[in-house]
């Protein structure tokens, strides 16, 4: 009897140890199911990481270029007012045309530039085509 005792606890504890093993098992391959995914998402993360770190070299690589650019159009932009001050100044007529320019901002009309700067009618409403602010 109390062999027969012994030998059913003994039982329970077998099949007890074995349901726990089979419990650690199916934990074991869910956790390794899950580690699996994550590595996945972890190479994913990678590879979209490196190609966005190449768009911004790319983008980087451009904006210089643009700024470059840039900085040389302002060069000749600022080379082509000195030329043109230039040949303003040069001409006696320049300085008749700039004042008839400044008029035109500041709203005269054909006649008064015709009277005032000694213009002919065509060449006065050039100018006010050409310089004012509409």
């Amino acid at each position: 009897m109390i062999g027969d005792g012994f030998l059913i606890a003994a039982l329970i504890y077998i099949v007890a140890c074995l349901g726990l093993v089979l419990f650690l098992q199916k934990q074991g391959n869910r956790l390794r199911n899950k580690v699996e995914a994550l590595t996945l998402l972890v190479k994913e993360g990678d590879r979209q990481r490196e190609a966005l770190k190449r768009e911004l070299h790319e983008l980087r690589s451009g904006t210089i270029g643009v700024g470059r650019r840039v900085l040389a159009l302002e060069r000749k932009l600022a080379e082509q007012d000195v030329k043109l001050d230039e040949t303003m100044h040069q001409e006696p007529q320049a300085k008749l045309y700039s004042r008839a320019i400044k008029m035109v901002q500041l709203g005269a009309g054909a006649e008064e530039l015709m009277r005032e700067c000694e213009l002919p009618k065509a060449e006065a409403e050039l100018l006010i085509r050409l310089h004012s602010k509409r």
